[in-house]
């Protein structure tokens, strides 16, 4: 199989340029599906701190880059929205966010802020022994003891103990971003959540500081203004 990707067919939420060259890396298998995009596109197009694949999987091999508090020996794993990007030894953290237009950029965080990451509960079931499992966004899978979570929620979890830290209902009020559409990368707050009968997805309309927008219901996840990129 192929390790390639022609640049004109990636993803628009990918940060790369289509037109520089005909190919670029191929994600790997893992998580955020084909939204992902591979670890080494982010070193070496974005960052910099690479100029070779070669590079990136040396760096690697040395656990000099942590995603989500753990070491990475993969330079095509997917990085998707709300991953957390850390390089230890240059002290610099990373969270992935949306830009205007939905293109996934890295906001730089402080060290406290990279120890845990944002979630969206895509769906939840009970599993034996009567707990309650969560799927975010990514594929991530937590078990919780209560049923105070529901589907579009989000939350904040520890990168070490899976343990739930804060916890952000979806509902009229909250504060959102989206994440795709032609708002990608829009910041504001639920004025109104339109249901659709049948098989349609809901709308929902968001004031931002400057207007208001509206979009279908799966386009936006709950956040917290520490995850704005404005943490001063």
């Amino acid at each position: 199989m192929t390790k390639h990707q022609k640049r004109l067919s990636v993803p628009k939420t990918w940060p790369v340029e289509r037109k520089t060259d005909t190919f670029t890396v191929k994600a790997g298998a893992g998580p955020h599906g084909e939204e992902g995009v591979p670890l080494v596109v982010l070193l070496r197009d974005v960052l910099e701190y690479v100029d070779s694949t070669k590079e990136a999987r040396y760096a690697l091999s040395e656990d000099a880059i942590l995603v989500n508090g753990q070491p990475i020996n993969d330079e095509q794993r997917p990085i998707g929205i709300f991953d957390i990007l850390a390089f230890p030894g240059r002290e610099e953290y990373y969270r992935v966010f949306p830009d205007e237009g939905g293109r996934l950029s890295l906001t730089e965080i402080d060290a406290d802020a990279a120890d845990s990451r944002l979630g969206k509960i895509d769906g939840k079931q009970q599993i034996p022994g009567g707990d309650t499992q969560l799927t975010l966004h990514d594929g991530t899978n937590v078990i919780v003891d209560d049923d105070e979570y529901s589907a579009k929620d989000s939350i904040v979890v520890d990168n070490d103990d899976k343990s739930i830290v804060a916890h952000f209902p979806y509902e009229e009020g909250a504060l959102v971003t989206a994440i795709r559409g032609n708002h990608g990368g829009k910041i504001g707050e639920v004025d109104a959540i339109d249901v659709t009968l049948g098989s349609g997805s809901n709308t929902v309309t968001v004031s931002t500081d400057d207007d208001e927008f509206e979009t279908v219901e799966e386009y936006v996840v709950v956040i917290d203004e520490n995850f704005t990129g404005d943490d001063e």
